[in-house]
């Protein structure tokens, strides 16, 4: 099987209620015969504020035929491009250095998603800045109750958690959080009703793997410090 799959999603019949049926998927690009226009949408820029969730359909592991440049949209925090929307289904082109980087090769038809599209300009910045770029992938260590919410510890690989720093930002499945602790092995996020309620947080289980991206200022002061 191909590592280059394509991921057809729909949205699911669970998502919070303020979210409307299939538009946020849907960014502002019009198709003017041959060529498409955009208007105001900032294609792959996120801010790991989960819009609603999805339901992966199928995946038929070869390559879309005909693929063209189309919205992004981030699922479970992976930046993708759709190249076919039909009926409130969204089909997406995963390319092999996502499969290899996120979780997304282990899902399975009937899967939820966290679904984000990309940001438009003049919209507020919700969470922080996003790209949609996994950096690896951590394990949930150890889910306890904290108030009305929930404590998550997550083990993170070296190269995610030299960028981590307590009450820094980190985006977990494509959700924005705040890092309350973090030691040598990995850290801790507080995840309130809502985030339990509107993604696919709430559904973890200790031993489940996430996508993990970093802040990405963290990475660009790393590269301006002098290294002498």
């Amino acid at each position: 099987m191909s590592d280059q799959r394509d991921e057809s999603v729909t949205p699911a019949e669970n998502a919070p209620p303020q979210s409307v049926r299939g538009s946020p998927v849907v960014s502002d690009t019009v198709t003017r015969g041959s060529q498409k226009t955009r208007r105001s949408s900032l294609r792959g820029v996120f801010t790991g504020i989960v819009r609603e969730r999805g339901r992966l359909v199928s995946r038929d592991g070869g390559p879309a035929a005909g693929t063209g440049v189309g919205d992004s949209v981030a699922l479970d925090g992976c930046c993708l491009t759709a190249t076919g929307v039909t009926d409130g289904r969204i089909a997406f082109q995963a390319v092999p250095e996502t499969i290899r980087r996120s979780t997304l090769a282990a899902l399975a038809a009937g899967a939820e998603l966290n679904v984000e599209p990309a940001l438009r300009a003049g919209e507020p910045l919700g969470g922080h800045y996003v790209q949609g770029h996994v950096d690896g992938v951590g394990r949930v260590a150890t889910i306890e109750p904290d108030g009305e919410g929930v404590r998550l510890r997550i083990e993170a690989p070296p190269e995610v958690l030299r960028y981590c720093v307590e009450k820094g930002s980190i985006a977990v499945q494509g959700v924005s959080l705040t890092i309350a602790a973090r030691d040598g092995r990995g850290f801790e996020v507080a995840l309130v009703p809502h985030t339990l309620a509107a993604t696919t947080l709430g559904d973890l289980t200790p031993g489940a793997e996430v996508n993990l991206e970093a802040d990405v200022l963290a990475k660009y002061v790393e590269r301006l410090l002098p290294t002498g």
